[in-house]
């Protein structure tokens, strides 16, 4: 765990937490990505316990609220993401528990409880892939399922000019990147969809389902044109990848 990294990617969340306030939470799993209302990862989720990795302003444990979860628990860095969390479930019918923390880092959540856990682009985040994965794995009880989604790996190694679309980076080189997308310095982590994949498996988990397809209205065509995401770049690179797992 990169404690540097940690800090400095902890102050720009809460210089920029405002901006990211219900930005893209479930049912969305990322800009023009499919939804969940159409993927069913998750299936029936009445009387589950579920666990939000990243869970910024609360916005997709809402959702689970609404499809009547029996309990609510998120974790995020930001300090002003969990007070936009804890205001905005603070009247949902299920138990909340919401906690300021790293995600390489247990806070005190317990362990083989959950019946489900998920990160809504937030795993490319951690400064400890294996350690984050650990954590989940620990978190989960024998069966319960994992999904997350996370920018895919190949969207910001290329770059579309001209309509021409050209390597920027090589796909193989994966670590910690500067990241400076809304003028606050932060640190993101580049990893290969195998990277992910090989670390789920060498932790415990079973991969069910790898999604990587594009889908979006037109409203959507609109709302990303010549944008980081545009539909454009998107019909040849997608966005978004999702990866559902099952820990054995």
């Amino acid at each position: 765990m990169n404690t540097k990294s940690l800090e400095k990617n902890k102050h720009s969340w809460e210089a920029a937490a405002e901006r990211f306030y219900g930005r893209n939470p479930l049912p969305e799993y990322g800009p023009m990505a499919p939804l969940e209302d159409d993927l069913n990862l998750f299936g029936d989720i009445t009387n589950l316990k579920v666990l939000d990795i990243g869970c910024g302003s609360g916005h997709s444990l809402q959702y689970m609220n609404q499809r009547n979860a029996a309990e609510l628990w998120g974790l995020d860095l930001s300090e002003k993401q969990i007070n936009a969390a804890r205001s905005l479930l603070v009247n949902c019918g299920s138990s909340v528990q919401l906690f300021q923390s790293p995600m390489e880092l247990n806070p005190g959540l317990p362990e083989n409880y959950f019946d489900i856990v998920y990160s809504i682009y937030a795993l490319g985040w951690t400064t400890d892939l294996d350690k984050t994965l650990s954590n989940i794995n620990k978190y989960l009880k024998q069966g319960g399922v994992f999904v997350f989604s996370w920018e895919h790996p190949l969207h910001s190694r290329v770059s579309n000019e001209g309509g021409a679309l050209t390597f920027n980076k090589s796909y193989h080189e994966e670590g910690p990147y500067d990241h400076e997308g809304w003028g606050n310095p932060a640190i993101m982590q580049q990893f290969r969809i195998s990277t992910y994949m090989n670390t789920l498996i060498s932790h415990g988990f079973q991969i069910e389902k790898v999604i990587e397809d594009v889908w979006c209205s037109e409203e959507d065509i609109q709302r990303h044109e010549n944008r980081w995401y545009s539909f454009e770049k998107a019909k040849s690179i997608p966005t978004t990848l999702i990866i559902k797992s099952r820990k054995l």
